[in-house]
């Protein structure tokens, strides 16, 4: 048995690529590069420890699982331990999605393809047999390619906005980027204009607000104590939500009237035709997928004036 190294290193290196890109996408996670292509590099030098006087070790599953958790932690960082774990349940996952089409489609057609210690070999001599060789570069991409759409095909059939989109708020001079959820849950409107409400979680955005606004936010009675409320740019725009939560009172959520809101679907660019951006001083997202909650109205009356 004729084994290229060099070749089958470099494929290892772009399936573990694949593989975490695939796991990024069914999670929906922010693409790093550099972090996908450093964890690949890392996956991929387990090759290379199978081969050498250190198969033994390299081959039991203690090391191989090892190899895991360091490939997911470099490729998606780490947050918390549930988000971790995820990850690298998602990873394994898609590994035997992709792998176990791989050895179907192999019984079926009996190609000349051996797998050892986890990693796709050929055994032929010379440069290996052309067949065999198509079936690796090419079956391996077209199933990943059929995993990616099947996995597409059931999000979709989910309820429409319960998705993560792009969010782009304007504020007099102040410019937000961020990602936001489409929830259902969120039915606050403005009892006035009947506008629909956007859920803003300000921690990481309190430094672009007035701080008078801030303090007015978390406590919503100094708008209406004049002598303990410090005027700001900000006034004209401000708004006073009500709501209710689960075994609660009627509450009082302060918002803002932005300039625009625009929501970017794929390569839809959506401008919200009249919205509010109440200001939320809790978590949104334990993870930091997104910052905001969008009100599913807003895709509804949001016109489309160009796409990206």
């Amino acid at each position: 048995m004729s084994i290229y190294i060099d070749v089958i290193w470099l494929l290892n290196f772009f399936f573990d690529a694949l593989l975490l890109l695939l796991t990024a996408m069914i999670l929906k996670r922010r693409i790093v590069k550099w972090r996908i292509l450093v964890g690949s590099f890392i996956g991929s030098l387990l090759v290379l420890l199978v081969v050498s006087p250190f198969a033994v070790l390299g081959s039991h599953p203690i090391t191989k699982l090892l190899f895991s958790i360091v490939i997911v932690g470099v490729a998606f960082g780490y947050k918390r331990f549930r988000y971790f774990i995820q990850g690298l349940l998602t990873f394994y996952f898609a590994t035997f999605m992709i792998g176990g089409g791989m050895i179907g489609v192999h019984y079926f057609m009996e190609f000349d393809v051996k797998v050892f210690d986890g990693s796709i070999l050929t055994k032929s001599s010379g440069y290996g047999n052309p067949i065999s060789w198509g079936f690796v570069l090419l079956g391996f991409p077209i199933l990943w390619y059929f995993s990616k759409n099947r996995i597409e095909d059931i999000e979709t059939k989910q309820v429409f906005y319960d998705q993560i989109v792009a969010v782009k708020i304007v504020i007099d001079d102040v410019t937000i980027h961020l990602n936001g959820l489409v929830d259902s849950g969120n039915q606050l409107f403005d009892p006035i204009t009947k506008s629909p409400v956007m859920i803003l979680d300000i921690n990481k955005y309190e430094h672009l607000f007035p701080k008078p606004l801030i303090e007015q936010s978390k406590n919503i009675e100094l708008l209406t104590n004049d002598t303990n409320s410090e005027s700001h740019k900000w006034e004209s725009r401000v708004r006073l939500i009500p709501y209710r939560g689960v075994g609660q009172e009627h509450q009082f959520l302060l918002a803002v009237k932005p300039d625009q809101i625009t929501i970017y679907e794929g390569n839809k660019e959506n401008t919200v035709k009249k919205g509010l951006v109440a200001i939320n001083h809790t978590t949104l997202s334990t993870d930091g997928e997104y910052d905001c909650i969008i009100h599913p109205k807003m895709l509804v009356s949001a016109s489309i004036p160009s796409a990206s």
